[in-house]
């Protein structure tokens, strides 16, 4: 009996060839990070736990541990314990969501775009430019932060830049990247979740799939990746763009309903490397 049948049980060979895919940059990451199998192992035992407790229930009734057990694989000793256990959400940083929800407003609220529907530069004082100034922009976010701050801490991520008449931009680019590894974890959990909650969704062939497509190829060099790179920058930036101005638009409809209580993520990614054909492999 070869690894992979041993390990898979009577799975779809397609699906463990998919699942170890999958696994294989999460367990890159891990080991560049010194964590090892028994500490995966750990984390996978109490979130299996915890999505058989809150999603795999029988009519509402209570679950109990023995039930869990059945349903995980896990010794009820195991699950009686870590059912006890808090676990730690993840959470951003409150300057951080404060300076998300700046730009995007900045890019998608009419009354910051030029005639193209991209941000335009804004006096830096509310004294030079009223509402419609950087200042005021960020005091209507919150008043926890000082727009000086804001911009000090921007201009050094390169985010915007300030012009000699004190107008601020906005850098080409402006959903910024995402600073310090607080802020980075909490997006690789929150996007690497959504896009893999997507594709799990459709995968199962219920209800209306999500949108989940891609563009692939094979067979480019490296000067043509850089080439490919850069279409697909420009494309997706104005991919974003778009969608944030029509969100921002719905979420200022939608204030004080009843219902309105979803949220909604639509993400863009790319990646490169050399092509190494199956990485699956079999003894």
């Amino acid at each position: 009996m070869n690894e992979q049948n041993q390990f898979a049980g009577d799975l779809p060979a397609p699906l463990v060839a998919a699942l170890r895919r999958v696994l294989r940059p999460l367990i890159r990451f891990l080991l560049s990070y010194g964590i090892r199998y028994q500490t995966f192992c750990d984390l996978a035992k109490s979130t299996y736990i915890q999505v058989a407790e809150e999603e795999f229930r029988l009519d509402k009734k209570a679950q109990t541990d023995s039930r869990i057990s059945l349903l995980t694989g896990v010794h009820r000793r195991d699950v009686k314990r870590l059912r006890n256990e808090s676990l730690t959400e993840s959470s951003l940083p409150l300057q951080a969501s404060m300076s998300a929800q700046v730009l995007a407003t900045w890019s998608g609220r009419a009354e910051y775009l030029d005639s193209e529907g991209f941000p335009r530069p804004l006096p830096r004082l509310i004294s030079k430019g009223g509402e419609h100034s950087f200042e005021a922009l960020v005091r209507s976010i919150s008043k926890d932060f000082r727009a000086r701050v804001v911009l000090d801490e921007w201009m050094r991520q390169g985010i915007a830049t300030l012009d000699e008449n004190d107008n601020v931009h906005l850098a080409a680019d402006t959903f910024a990247s995402p600073q310090g590894l607080e802020e980075k974890a909490f997006y690789f959990g929150q996007n690497i979740h959504d896009h893999l909650a997507a594709t799990v969704h459709n995968l199962s062939g219920d209800d209306q799939p999500f949108l989940e497509r891609c563009v692939y190829y094979t067979d480019l060099t490296p000067e043509s990746i850089k080439e490919y790179e850069r279409v697909a920058r420009s494309a997706g930036m104005r991919a974003l763009h778009t969608v944030n101005r029509h969100a921002i638009a719905l979420q200022r409809r939608d204030a004080g309903k009843a219902d309105a209580i979803y949220r909604t993520n639509f993400g863009l990614y790319n990646f490169s490397e050399i092509n190494r054909g199956d990485e699956t492999h079999t003894d």
